[in-house]
């Protein structure tokens, strides 16, 4: 199994290697939203504070669900999802496979830019610690919602829109911990619970979500 994980993993960070555009259309997209809204609030430090958290999850929330509809669509359409399917190694082990190069590629690349566009925003180290280490829990685990959200919308016209409203409802709780760690910070409180349930719910998604997205592309297939 660890040998069938391996290999989608790589397949997929190489196919994605070779469509940069794709990747880059989300991480684009992630700077610009970030960096707009200092432009549009004032250069008020207070207030830039206060609403970094949730410029940055939000924007890191929409720009992860940008890239879910080619996690399955383009081996749907060539074909290659058919034969995933008649593999002799479980689904669900292609199916993590192909959810962790989607975070590799396109959730990685934000938690790693996040501190550098947190700065806009005036926030001390510490918080940028923190909200670093939310989206390093939180990321993973909207691309495993998000892979069962791509897989029940599969085939479908629209599939896009249909993958953001599956999505987007699921992903409530995640913004909520996620910019919720740094505010908790911020008051005194700490972030230590925000950041221990963010993490329960990665060990939450990451036993059941794979298994969710594989019956769904059973189901989308048949």
């Amino acid at each position: 199994m660890m040998t069938a994980l391996r290999s989608t993993v790589q397949r997929d960070v190489l196919l994605a290697c070779r469509r940069r555009a794709d990747a880059l259309g989300s991480l684009g997209f992630f700077v610009i939203a970030c960096s707009l809204f200092p432009l549009g609030v004032g250069p008020e430090p207070a207030a830039l504070r206060s609403m970094a958290p949730g410029v940055l999850w939000v924007a890191a929330l929409l720009a992860a669900t940008l890239s879910l509809p080619r996690l399955f669509s383009t081996d749907h359409a060539d074909g290659a999802l058919e034969h995933m399917l008649l593999s002799p190694e479980p689904l669900a082990v292609i199916v993590t496979g192909k959810v962790l190069a989607h975070w590799l590629v396109s959730g990685l690349p934000l938690v790693l830019l996040s501190p550098l566009l947190a700065l806009q925003f005036g926030l001390d180290p510490s918080s940028l610690g923190v909200l670093v280490a939310s989206l390093l829990l939180g990321t993973p685990i909207l691309s495993l919602v998000g892979a069962v959200a791509a897989a029940l919308s599969l085939g479908a016209r629209g599939g896009g829109v249909l993958v953001a409203l599956l999505a987007l409802p699921l992903y409530t709780p995640v913004l909520v911990f996620g910019a919720g760690a740094v505010d908790a910070l911020s008051t005194g409180a700490g972030p230590q619970a925000h950041l221990l349930l963010l993490g329960a719910g990665l060990a939450f998604a990451l036993g059941l979500a794979p298994w969710a997205a594989a019956a769904a592309l059973r189901i989308s297939l048949e």
